[in-house]
């Protein structure tokens, strides 16, 4: 029996929805109104083009590129309100200022604000909305925002949550307790989908904090396996756009993300939440446009599987010693050195005047960071300038020839790959500098040599225009790669990641190693994890223990170990996991391999029976519903109903790297997980409590 209370909450929706019909219903007129008159503008100056003077022509153009301009605001605002009309808002609270003697303020929130034109009341509150983040920080009793005219005190007397799908109340909860952790658990519980969804009715007291943190110029997320906060920065980038839209667009911000399926899978995001699509761009594709593709490079997945495949302990020791702040300090001193022995100024006559070899090189130090040919152009102009100011004498172009010529002789030219690689003879360590083949350099080398670069050559400026800067996946990036990011981005920054999921262990970074990069940088943690149930989470901690993580209280299956008699057998039961999912309701299964290698082979011995098996590489380009095949590496930041990972002999899983790789896979599940080995099993996980399944 439908009670006062619901009844009430019913019929506000329907004259939402009633109100929300008569808007859109406006807005149609208008949108008529405006592509009539555009037609009409377009016509007459087709028709009286000859008649026209070119300000004339100049000013009509304008003036329907304004109308066109106008009329995609007015279409962009009716796509909020047509998504707004399947789901108005999620949750309601009554808030009484402190002082005000009237009856309590309803505030319903959305995921967009909604303003009825013609009563001029806001009927629902954006999400972002200095009012609403009392919804997210109090429960009943006292609460205060920050308004723009102060703060705002007052009293919490109502506080609900509602699911409105398709413009139906599917349910409503009315406590006094946390609500949002009801409708988390039952978020959770769902399957899960091909693209990140938004997370605006279920944001915690702790997310919130982050998502509207306005002061941090460099924020840095230390975030948990599921904690959320790749989610959690893309609605801090939403709400950024919300609270400054005066001054930032979408096109002023980047994303530096692991891979175009991550990419993919965070792509719906922003959209949701009614802003335009980010730019995004991975780390190598940075560093070819910054070394303008003179040089071929490994890149960061190939470095990573040749040491799965090889297990090379030189190549370790190059990564690692490369990945260390000793190593950006050293490279620092190399350049300071660089600086000053690559120029030897001398005494130097031309046009009857001696100039004396402190003068020169004082001229040319005043251009540091500049390319050398620019410097040497540099100061022959300030010398013939020293001409023409104290002697009245212009110098020939003869004269500034030889001045020029003799400018080159007091400069050593080498190319930037000699001047890289003798800083490894500098540092007496000459084998640590080993292009693979082919003069093609090793991953770990490429932003050394950008840092260089950018030291001795100066800045490109072809990012000025770039505002807010995200990187997700922080602890993948080394001290140097971050230098380079510091010097090229300017602007303010989002970094996130998790120490504990680096798939590269021996280039790894820190929130703490990261802070000594951006000095100025606020770092915050997030504790708690939501992704998977509290036994797979379990299960995973055994593995890679945080004591810093918090697992959610929803619980599931445990983790299943299954031993099998030999790799047909294996795969004969990955085979039966695929058929039992298609039988399930859940949506996204990922079978997860420690190697590309290991991750195709798999794919072939299943796609004949399982047609509909998609195998990730390091060139695909998005993520798909069904059954994915594919590495740790390339499962980072995803998420799957039910996880397979295979593979996980002893032989297969030992190393410190396996150890973070099978942490990343065992962390990508929701609600099953099962591994499958064949012999004894890994050492990593020898002493777990997952069920195990020894049909052999």
């Amino acid at each position: 029996m439908i009670n006062k209370t619901e009844m009430e909450e019913k019929a506000y929706l329907e004259e939402t929805k009633r109100k929300l019909d008569e808007e859109l219903a406006r807005i149609d007129v208008r949108v008529w109104d405006y592509t009539r008159e555009i037609r009409e503008q377009k016509t007459y100056l087709w028709e009286h083009r000859s008649d026209m003077d070119h300000i004339e022509k100049m000013t009509a153009r304008q003036s329907a590129d304004q109308m066109v301009r106008s009329n995609e605001g007015v279409i962009a605002h009716e796509n909020r309100l047509r998504k707004l009309r399947q789901s108005p808002y999620f949750g309601r609270f009554d808030f009484v200022p402190k002082g005000v003697k009237t009856r309590a303020l309803p505030v319903y929130i959305g995921l967009h604000s909604f303003i009825d034109e013609v009563e001029k009341k806001n009927v629902v509150f954006d999400w972002r909305a200095p009012i609403s983040t009392m919804f997210y920080d109090y429960e009943l009793g006292e609460a205060r925002y920050t308004s723009p005219s102060g703060d705002v005190s007052g009293e919490i007397l109502v506080k609900r949550q509602y699911r409105i799908r398709r413009g139906k109340m599917e349910f409503m909860l009315e406590s006094g307790l946390n609500i949002l952790d009801d409708v988390l658990q039952e978020e959770l519980s769902r399957a899960s989908d091909d693209k990140m969804k938004t997370i605006v009715a279920t944001i915690q007291r702790d997310q919130n904090a982050i998502i509207r943190n306005e002061d941090a110029q460099v924020l840095i997320i230390q975030g948990v396996a599921g904690s959320g906060k790749t989610s959690i920065a893309l609605h801090r980038i939403a709400f950024m756009l919300y609270r400054f839209k005066e001054t930032l667009t979408a096109k002023d911000i980047l994303i530096i993300s692991p891979n175009k399926v991550f990419a993919d899978f965070i792509a719906n995001v922003l959209p949701e939440l009614g802003e335009e699509q980010i730019a995004e761009k991975e780390m190598e594709t940075l560093a070819g446009e910054l070394l303008e593709s003179k040089f071929t490079f490994q890149t960061s997945f190939e470095q990573s599987t040749l040491l799965l495949e090889n297990d090379d302990a030189e190549m370790r020791r190059r990564i690692r010693e490369k990945s260390s702040h000793d190593f950006l300090k050293l490279l620092d001193k190399y350049i300071e050195h660089v600086e000053n022995t690559r120029f030897i100024p001398a005494d130097l006559r031309i046009g009857g005047s001696l100039f004396r070899a402190p003068f020169i090189a004082q001229a040319y130090n005043t251009r540091r960071g500049r390319p050398g040919s620019e410097r040497l152009t540099w100061v022959a102009q300030v010398i013939a300038h020293d001409l023409w100011l104290k002697n009245g004498y212009e110098i020939t172009a003869k004269e500034r020839a030889e001045l020029k010529a003799s400018l080159r002789k007091m400069h050593r030219s080498a190319t930037l790959r000699t001047l890289y690689r003798e800083f490894f003879a500098w540092l007496g360590k000459p084998e640590l500098f080993k292009p693979v083949r082919n003069s093609k350099l090793e991953f770990s080398d490429v932003f050394p040599l950008i840092y260089l670069k950018m030291r001795l050559e100066g800045m490109d400026n072809r990012y000025k225009d770039v505002r807010h800067l995200l990187i997700d996946e922080m602890q993948d990036y080394s001290p140097v790669q971050y230098a380079v990011i510091a010097k090229l981005f300017p602007c303010g920054k989002t970094i996130l990641g998790d120490a504990n999921q680096s798939v590269n262990p021996y280039s790894a970074s820190t929130s703490e190693s990261i802070h000594r990069v951006f000095r100025q940088a606020e770092c915050v943690k997030l504790c708690k994890s939501y992704r998977s149930s509290y036994e797979i989470t379990r299960f995973a901690q055994s593995i890679s223990p945080d004591a810093d993580l918090v697992a959610i209280e929803r619980h599931g299956d445990e983790p299943l170990l299954v031993a099998c008699k030999d790799r047909h057998d294996e795969i004969n039961r990955i085979r039966q996991a695929i058929a039992e999912f298609e039988t399930l309701a859940y949506q996204t299964m990922g079978i997860i391999c420690k190697t590309q290698k290991q991750a195709a082979h798999l794919h072939r011995a299943v796609r004949e029976e399982v047609p509909g098996t998609h195998l990730l590489t390091a060139q695909s380009t998005s993520f798909q519903q069904g059954v994915v095949i594919c590495t740790a590496h390339l499962a980072k930041g995803l998420e799957f109903d039910l996880v397979h990972v295979a593979g996980i002999s002893d032989d297969n899983y030992a190393t410190a790297m396996d150890r973070n790789l099978l942490y990343v896979a065992c962390t990508r599940a929701m609600h099953k997980l099962t591994l499958s080995y064949v012999g004894t099993v890994s050492r990593l996980i020898n002493n777990q409590k997952g069920s195990e399944n020894h049909d052999r």
